[in-house]
């Protein structure tokens, strides 16, 4: 080509080759090149011929610039110079080469997973704006690796060296406190097959981590030293880090503080009564404000100090005591609790009488337990009519602070006299089998000479012979101790005509020793029950039965049974069989089919069966049977669809319409239904259809070519039922002009 400014790029490494040649105009019979030829490039002066007489390096010069003329033959210049430069293409003929021939780095157990600790560089010579000179960091080897996981990860971009989730977890140096990481570079970004690679050794040493909860902290209760007090220190693995405390329950004041040097403060005096323990973390942050290590926990202990009085459980305790208990019975214990520790020497509580009123017969009739506070007699004997009453002041002490508890004691008279009927005999009363439960029918009357309003005079009445079954009942007014005999449960004549009742007296609180109940604790009392024409009785208060819905007429299907209670024979009959499904026998009580069942009109069919003495019919009874017919596959699926289906016209192509039907049996009968179309060269030819679910399907045509009128589309409707039922239909389907709402006008 002719003399100009030029621009070539050449390959490096690629050996001798001829560049381009330049053409002369006369007068010009020759070219010379000067520049930056290095020795490599060069012109042939009578061909114009540009060539490379060696191999270009990039790495060496990456761009070579020469001036290029054309001569006459005196050697003066015709043309130029002209600027020929020529770029070096880069190839990557370079491996990349680590900064360092080892590495070394620290790493502390438990440090944050992802977090660098180190870094590897490695350079490449080749051209860093292409591929040749990009570089991808990786972890070659793993020496030891005593676990399934990587314990080590390696950025490939910027070779950053952190421990992963396992390392962060397993790391400890107790176990194992150095490893060595064979860490590979490759150029070309890793990607491809003819990438330089090199490696290097990095030996990591692990240290033990200083980010350690510290011991279980004690602070005693109610310090008067000048707070904030420092209790504790925590040490972060990594410098600069921001120190922090959160709890998890939220107080309504948190007494704890950190400062940027890890120093934990209690903040305020403190008292176990209201909080005993703390619970809290220490945490450590970034400037950006992330966790940099795992959360510490913080565990402090209140310590308790005897700053608590006892206190008496209750305002006044009192006690009851009879007067025949005999020395060293027990009365009852006075309670009283201490806020301090539990058990420890500032909540131990020791009690002493400090007085007794009045002082007779004697000053000391009571003792207290030192340390449990059970009150006893001493072997004085108490005499209600000496003394009913005692007031007693008990002292109770901590180690440093004293309470009094006010106990009265109730002498209470001792059971020695028993309860006396006013009547030996009641005789008897007559009273009918249907009268009601809860009426009285006897009122009787006993008397105890103990003192009043006290176990010891209250008097129980009890049916001692005569009622095995607790048919009667009888209870005691409180205020005059008079009992009333009611019925308890209903009477029967047939069963039991007359009872022969022996009722005894007693009270609640035992009789004293060699005291015991007479015949005058007991009565006589006769009940006679008179009949009572009573209706029918059935065995059954329900009946039910499950048949098919096919069931043949007249197959039995249940047998009821009622009883007279005078023996007169039952009669049965049915009410409320509004179907006239059934039929009973009217002298055994078994009911049959009377007509065909159809479980889709009615699935639960409830009748009365009503039972009556044959002599006398108005005395009847009714209790009710319940029929639940199972379901068998005896309806045929059914399309069900609120509009005929339709297509707009003219048809564009790709239209469907949405079918839906529907079987009045129960589903398990028919899992599912499936469409189908008639087998004929008609509908094959124009009408297609796919299933949506188990009760839709689209009807779709085959082709664009209907008019404008009512088709007939033939579809048969299986329900896949035990056993399968299928019905065949014709489904009006209209091709009609659409309104702007996309329906037919």
């Amino acid at each position: 080509g002719p003399l100009k400014d030029i621009d070539f790029s050449i390959p490096e490494g690629e050996g001798m080759r001829i560049i381009y040649q330049f053409t002369s105009e006369p007068p010009a019979v020759s070219f010379r090149a000067t520049g930056e030829k290095d020795g490599i490039i060069d012109i042939v002066p009578k061909t114009g011929i540009l060539y490379v007489n060696g191999s270009l390096d990039w790495e060496t010069k990456a761009v070579h610039r020469l001036q290029v003329e054309s001569l006459d033959e005196k050697g003066n210049v015709v043309k130029g110079p002209y600027t020929v430069t020529i770029y070096v293409e880069d190839v990557n003929d370079n491996p990349p080469e680590f900064d360092q021939i080892k590495y070394t780095g620290v790493v502390r157990q438990n440090s944050r997973r992802g977090k660098p600790f180190m870094y590897v560089h490695a350079t490449d010579r080749d051209n860093p704006t292409t591929p040749h000179a990009k570089l991808m960091y990786s972890i070659l080897h793993h020496f030891p690796n005593p676990y399934s996981e990587m314990l080590f990860q390696i950025d490939s971009v910027t070779g950053a060296i952190s421990l992963t989730g396992a390392g962060s977890f397993y790391l400890d140096p107790q176990k194992q406190d150095t490893f060595t990481l064979v860490v590979a570079v490759k150029d070309m970004a890793g990607m491809a097959s003819n990438a330089f690679t090199s490696s290097v050794d990095v030996i990591i040493t692990v240290k033990e981590s200083l980010w350690k909860s510290p011991p279980t902290i004690r602070i005693q209760e109610n310090s008067t030293q000048v707070h904030p007090v420092n209790i504790s220190q925590v040490h972060a693995n990594e410098p600069d880090v921001i120190y922090d405390l959160f709890e998890r329950q939220k107080l309504p004041r948190f007494p704890f503080s950190i400062d940027q040097n890890g120093f934990i403060y209690v903040t305020e005096p403190l008292d176990r009564e209201e909080n005993d323990t703390y619970t809290f973390f220490a945490i450590t942050k970034d400037k950006a404000g992330e966790l940099v290590d795992k959360p510490l926990q913080i565990h402090v202990i209140v310590e308790d100090i005897n700053d608590n009085p006892p206190v008496c459980q209750q305002a006044l305790t009192v006690f009851e005591v009879q007067e025949n208990e005999g020395g060293g019975s027990n009365i009852g214990t006075v309670l009283a609790t201490d806020m301090d520790e539990e058990d420890s020497l500032n909540s131990r509580l020791q009690f002493k009488i400090a007085s007794q009123v009045p002082d007779v017969p004697a000053k000391n009739l009571f003792t207290i337990q030192q340390d449990t506070g059970i009150m006893q007699l001493t072997g004085h004997s108490l005499n209600k009519r000496m003394a009913s009453n005692y007031s007693l002041k008990v002292l109770v002490t901590d180690a440093v602070f004293q309470t009094i508890c006010d106990v009265q004691i109730h002498v209470i008279d001792i059971n020695d006299q028993t309860p006396i009927f006013e009547k030996s005999d009641y005789h008897n009363v007559t009273v009918a089998e249907n009268i009601p439960v809860g009426t009285v029918i006897l009122e009787i009357q006993a008397t105890d000479g103990d003192e009043p309003a006290t176990g010891s005079s209250y008097i129980i009445y009890q049916v001692k012979e005569g009622d095995p079954n607790n048919t009667f009942i009888i209870e005691t007014d409180s205020e005059t101790n008079r009992g009333f005999v009611k019925i308890n449960k209903a009477l029967d004549f047939e069963a039991a005509p007359v009872y022969n009742l022996v009722i005894n007296a007693t009270n609640p609180e035992p009789l004293v020793p060699n005291v015991e109940y007479s015949s005058s604790s007991l009565t006589l009392f006769k009940v006679f029950v008179t009949n009572v024409d009573e209706p029918p009785v059935f065995h059954e208060t329900l009946y039910k039965a499950e048949v098919p819905e096919d069931l043949p007429v007249n197959t039995l299907v249940m047998a009821v049974e009622a009883y007279d209670p005078e023996g007169d024979t039952v009669r049965y009959s049915l009410k409320g069989d509004v179907r006239k499904w059934l039929r009973i026998d009217s002298t055994t009580g078994q009911i049959y089919t009377a007509s065909t069942l159809d479980r889709e009109q009615q699935e639960i069919y409830t009748v009365e069966v009503v039972a009556s003495e044959l002599n006398n019919a108005a005395q009847k009874s009714k209790t009710t049977f319940t029929l639940h017919l199972s379901d068998v596959n005896d309806n045929l699926p059914r399309l069900a669809m609120d509009y005929p289906p339709f297509f707009c016209y003219p048809l564009s192509g790709g239209e469907k319409t949405l079918i839906q039907a529907t079987d009045d049996d129960k589903q398990r009968y028919f899992s599912t239904l499936t469409f189908s179309l008639v087998d004929d060269v008609y509908t094959r030819n124009n009408w297609e259809i796919s299933k949506v679910n188990a009760t839709h399907a689209y009807l779709s045509p085959k082709h664009v070519k209907f008019e404008e009128k009512v088709y007939n589309v033939p579809l048969i409707i299986n329900d896949n039922g035990r056993p399968p039922l299928e019905r065949k239909v014709n489904l009006a389907v209209q091709i009609c002009k659409c309104s702007s709402e996309k329906s037919c006008f």
